[in-house]
């Protein structure tokens, strides 16, 4: 069985001795198995327990996952397919790797030099190598994960209450959501909404037409107190007015940590103007 897929980078022509490219021939094939239907990416699969090394390799002595950039050592890595699941080691005495969640707003993992069997758990997941121009990539599916269908059932206890219970068409949960945008459309963007702009995000809305700058600082006073919950210290609950911003980046990063607003939740948004 199949656990892990690797998605095999694209390799650069070559030059023939008269200047012309080389064809992309098929690569050499492995025991985890190749396939390359014409205008199709090349894709590795392996099973439990199965490994193929990564890098630049050697004279004669190609890798099962080729990097040609000379930045790549010539054995930079190697990925184990585990279960559910698979395992990056990181070979390079100075190079950090990073492995990307394609399917999460910016979440990654940082494999350090020397780390071995560093466990990834992302099903669609983006490995990124330092290299002389653009980063070595290639991609790693992992599509057997298993999800638990509802919670166990027991007739003892009390009930599991949400720690978290958001109601997706209320105007919080809207606010919530205009407070977030920026980081879910571009991890790396730093600043986080102020009252106007999210006033002025969810104006096109018709339920938000009414909307005024006090009614959005209620709906973030409310997701504090009563909806997310988030601790104030004694300080911070003596110079509320002066926090404003910090409590919004506090929702904004309780919020984003746990997955309560997720890229589809962006569709409730009216669409952004162009420029």
């Amino acid at each position: 069985m199949d656990t892990v897929i690797v998605q095999l980078p694209e390799p650069r022509p070559r030059a023939r001795p008269g200047g012309r490219p080389a064809p992309i021939g098929a690569r050499p094939g492995l025991s985890g198995g190749r396939s390359a239907p014409p205008g199709r990416p090349s894709l590795l699969r392996l099973g439990p327990g199965e490994v193929a090394e990564f890098g630049r390799g050697e004279p004669g002595r190609p890798l099962a996952i080729p990097l040609a950039d000379q930045g790549v050592s010539r054995r930079a890595g190697e990925i184990t397919a585990a279960e559910d699941y698979w395992r990056l080691s990181n070979f390079s005495t100075s190079a950090t790797y990073v492995v990307e969640n394609l399917e999460g707003a910016g979440e990654h993992v940082k494999v350090a030099p020397g780390r071995l069997g560093a466990p990834v758990p992302f099903e669609f997941s983006r490995v990124l190598l330092p290299a002389l121009g653009e980063p070595a990539v290639f991609k790693v599916f992992a599509p057997q994960h298993a999800y638990l269908e509802g919670e166990p059932a027991t007739d003892e206890g009390e009930p599991t209450v949400s720690p978290f219970a958001l109601d997706p068409t209320s105007k919080y949960f809207l606010v919530l959501l205009a407070l977030c945008e920026p980081r879910l459309r571009s991890p790396s963007a730093a600043a986080v909404p102020g009252v106007t702009d999210v006033l002025a995000r969810l104006r096109a809305l018709p339920s938000c037409r009414g909307l005024t700058r006090s009614a959005v600082n209620y709906h973030i006073d409310y997701l504090v107190a009563t909806k997310l919950r988030l601790r104030a210290t004694p300080d911070e609950a003596v110079d509320d007015a002066a926090r404003g911003g910090g409590k919004r980046e506090d929702l904004v990063a309780l919020a984003l940590r746990f997955d309560l607003v997720r890229e589809e939740h962006l569709a409730l948004l009216p669409p952004r103007r162009s420029g």
